[in-house]
């Protein structure tokens, strides 16, 4: 009977956990120039979608998604890049964001709940810490206990990142007053967000 993950392999995936859910990627990005652009509380259901949303994600993937993927490779394939492309479309949204009213336009808001948790779908990056997770980790022992373990995990630890990444964004308010400012870090966001995607184009 296979064990649940062991202390041998738990420490390593906390490790390879905060290293992914802290380094740059589409989340954190879009929640530091969310945080920005209209504060913390307003970003606070994006934040929470993005956290429960990819933890439904690992759940998913680790309880028979992955059958799917490996029984049709093209299905993966498809996937990565349509959320790239959608990932570019966000991108070119954030770069021309208009800087000078931010948070009285009608026109722009921050993503709901359900926006954030949809995202993680189309969401490259993660995607493949998914992918990653589950088949190095999970794979290797019982189901489904160690699904839910490294679901939670990912849950602890990602709340933390989007906390931190949002956090950021809103301190830098009182530095970029100057809508020009606010344009420059936009577009670095932006490019940020099109430089996660890489890995896509290399895999």
């Amino acid at each position: 009977m296979a064990m649940p993950l062991s202390t041998s392999l738990l420490y390593p995936f906390i490790l390879f956990s905060i290293v992914s859910c802290f380094t740059p990627g589409p989340n954190n990005a879009m929640l530091m120039a969310s945080g920005l652009n209209f504060g913390f509380r307003r970003t606070l259901p994006h934040i929470l979608g993005v956290t429960l949303g990819y933890m439904f994600l690992i759940l998913c993937l680790g309880l028979g998604l992955g059958v799917i993927f490996t029984a049709w490779p093209l299905a993966y394939t498809i996937l990565k890049y349509a959320g790239a492309a959608y990932l570019l479309y966000l991108a070119w949204k954030i770069a021309s964001a208009d800087p000078h009213a931010p948070k009285s336009s009608h026109r722009q808001k921050p993503f709901n709940f359900f926006q954030g948790a949809a995202f993680q779908w189309v969401n490259v990056k993660g995607w493949v810490m998914a992918v990653g997770a589950v088949s190095t980790y999970a794979a290797i022992s019982s189901y489904p206990y160690n699904v839910l373990l490294l679901s939670g995990i990912f849950g602890a630890v990602g709340i933390g990142s989007t906390f931190t990444w949002t956090i950021f964004g809103t301190t830098l308010q009182h530095l970029l007053k100057n809508p020009r400012n606010v344009r420059i870090f936009n577009i670095i966001m932006a490019i940020l967000l099109v430089a996660s995607i890489y890995p896509v184009f290399t895999e």
